[in-house]
């Protein structure tokens, strides 16, 4: 059975995340450092963890199966899910990370680390703003994720 684990401190897309879960029946799971607001429904559970490091990221790694769907736009977080077995990785902008994308992702993150970090900072900017289109696309992409897990 999938269930819905959503890296949720940032995250753009919860509301959405909610919606294809209460149509499909399916478990969501909010991980956060710090309280944040759910609604009140027996599929959704609130899971705060210790401001440590990585502490969200570590406990979504040890509770993700075959059938999970992990919200997140960590690129690293979504490296460990796929070694770990996760069914689905998926960005709020409603790309997928795949065992065949991934590698490519985490080499261009550091990459662009790089660059920030060094003399050549000129216009490298960050990522475009999120907009509707974002939203829609991932909304899709999940939906599609569950029934294909289901």
């Amino acid at each position: 059975m999938p269930q819905i684990l959503i890296d949720a401190d940032a995250c753009p897309v919860k509301d959405e995340s909610y919606k294809v879960a209460w149509r499909y029946d399916v478990p969501v799971t909010v991980v956060s450092n710090s309280p944040i607001r759910v609604p009140a429904h027996p599929l959704v559970s609130r899971v705060v963890v210790s401001d440590g490091f990585d502490a969200a990221d570590d406990w979504i790694v040890e509770h993700v199966d075959a059938g999970s769907i992990v919200v997140t736009a960590d690129i690293l977080l979504a490296d460990r899910c796929l070694k770990a077995g996760c069914g689905a990785v998926i960005a709020p902008t409603g790309k997928p990370f795949t065992k065949a994308s991934i590698g490519n992702a985490v080499a261009v993150r550091a990459i662009m680390a790089d660059l920030r970090a060094g003399a050549i900072n000129d216009g490298l900017g960050g990522p475009a703003p999120f907009g509707k289109a974002d939203r829609s696309r991932f909304l899709s992409v999940l939906d599609e994720t569950v029934v294909r897990l289901r």
